[in-house]
């Protein structure tokens, strides 16, 4: 029976990880005035009848702080990439060389950066909804295994566990946000 709970405890912590490991990366692509390839994850075309990500058929660089150069392997995907990026309102506008993009990263107005601030904490929130979700099916699973013949003493501390392990992920999140908005906050 401990070791169901215990493999229940792993099973929730694995899931609270999970959404850990989100938020960072929907945080990263949050930009706070510099110039960030991740930026650019979420832009996907269509390429040969296939949706792409931009990665995925071109080079990505950041000579600058605020400048991210774009250089496909096929120069007639070049007016696509540019249509896919400036029609996913990312706040800025991609320009055609003719065989390279070049986007200029403007700098943030406190306006624009508020919003930003807004997106991570909404971004945290759903990370923390998926914190609480992984706690309440940890705690259902608990309570199958005690109707399954687990004592009440180690069923109890077993929900004792998981809400440690919840509050310890909640503020995790936390700090990842705090982090994110003196990032975006910093001019």
């Amino acid at each position: 029976m401990e070791d169901q709970v215990n493999f229940c405890i792993d099973l929730i912590t694995e899931k609270m990880s999970e959404a850990i490991t989100h938020l960072q990366l929907e945080l990263s692509k949050i930009r706070a005035g510099r110039a960030s390839t991740s930026v650019l994850d979420g832009v996907v075309l269509d390429y040969y009848g296939t949706p792409t990500p931009i990665h995925n058929m071109a080079s990505l660089s950041t000579p600058d702080a605020r400048t991210i150069i774009i250089q496909p392997w096929e120069k007639n995907s070049v007016p696509d990439i540019v249509n896919a990026i400036n029609s996913s309102n990312l706040g800025f506008v991609a320009q055609d060389t003719g065989d390279k993009i070049i986007i200029n990263i403007p700098i943030l107005t406190e306006e624009r950066r508020k919003e930003l601030v807004r997106q991570a904490k909404a971004e945290m929130e759903s990370c923390k909804v998926s914190i609480r979700n992984a706690r309440r099916e940890g705690n259902e699973d608990i309570k199958k295994l005690n109707k399954d013949g687990l004592s009440d003493d180690a069923c109890k501390i077993a929900e004792v566990n998981i809400q440690t392990l919840t509050d310890k992920f909640i503020s995790k999140a936390d700090a990842i946000l705090d982090l994110k908005e003196k990032d975006i906050l910093t001019v």
